[in-house]
């Protein structure tokens, strides 16, 4: 099955997935993942982020590859020493973990980070601590963007540009595949304050090949008061 027929197919897969209310389906996909990780409720409906990112995107998206790494992961902890482990604590010690526990881990908490980053109503520039931040960083809020766009853009494949905190600096930088800069193995070290998930799923139903487009609406729904939250706690 090629690329196109692929979507296509997840796409219409979503189309049954989407008779469902967010509430009814966050409630029981909560319910079937076993414990110690569960999937959390989206914060909004799957079309709250309209016209920036699409409906059936978010459906699939949350409901297919979110629930797949939650469940993936609690298949593979079985038996390990990172069982009993809470998730960031094993971001943090996944030197020398198993490719199926290190993928899942990281896509479970960079997902679940994602959705918080991201909320109706909001994007724009941000105020207070992260604007005064970000101004001193990077020069201004253009300047930010700028650099956040080239490591979004520039990822070869599939990863996630990132925000993050690090001895009182922020810096913009990129992951592969699932790593997080949380992990003791990975090249961009720090802790997130901002996230963006640049494999072709995230956003090829809608911007095709168009990342940069996809990149620009990010903005537009960003959660600033997120972002700050995550901010004061990396402090």
């Amino acid at each position: 099955m090629n690329r196109k027929d692929f979507l296509r197919s997840l796409a219409g897969s979503a189309l049954a997935f989407g008779a469902f209310s967010t509430e009814s389906f966050s409630k029981t996909t909560s319910g079937v993942l076993a414990a110690p990780f569960k999937q959390e409720p989206l914060p909004y409906a799957f079309d709250a982020l309209q016209p920036s990112i699409d409906k059936t995107t978010m459906e699939i998206h949350y409901g297919k590859h979110h629930a797949g790494y939650v469940n993936n992961l609690n298949n593979a902890v079985k038996g390990t020493k990172y069982e009993n482990m809470e998730l960031e604590e094993i971001l943090k010690n996944i030197k020398g973990a198993p490719a199926a526990i290190r993928n899942n881990a990281g896509g479970h908490w960079n997902h679940s980070f994602f959705w918080d980053v991201m909320a109706p109503g909001k994007g724009g520039a941000p105020k207070g601590a992260v604007a005064d931040a970000i101004n001193a960083q990077f020069g201004s809020f253009d300047k930010f963007k700028e650099a956040f766009g080239k490591e979004a853009t520039s990822r070869f494949g599939s990863g996630w540009a990132w925000l993050t905190a690090n001895n009182g600096k922020l810096a913009v930088g990129s992951t592969p595949n699932q790593d997080n800069p949380m992990m003791d193995i990975a090249d961009f070290k720090g802790t997130p304050i901002l996230g963006l998930d640049v494999w072709e799923h995230a956003y090829y139903l809608k911007y095709q090949n168009k990342r940069a487009d996809y990149v620009g609406a990010f903005w537009d729904v960003v959660n600033w008061d997120k972002v700050a939250a995550s901010l004061s706690k990396a402090k």
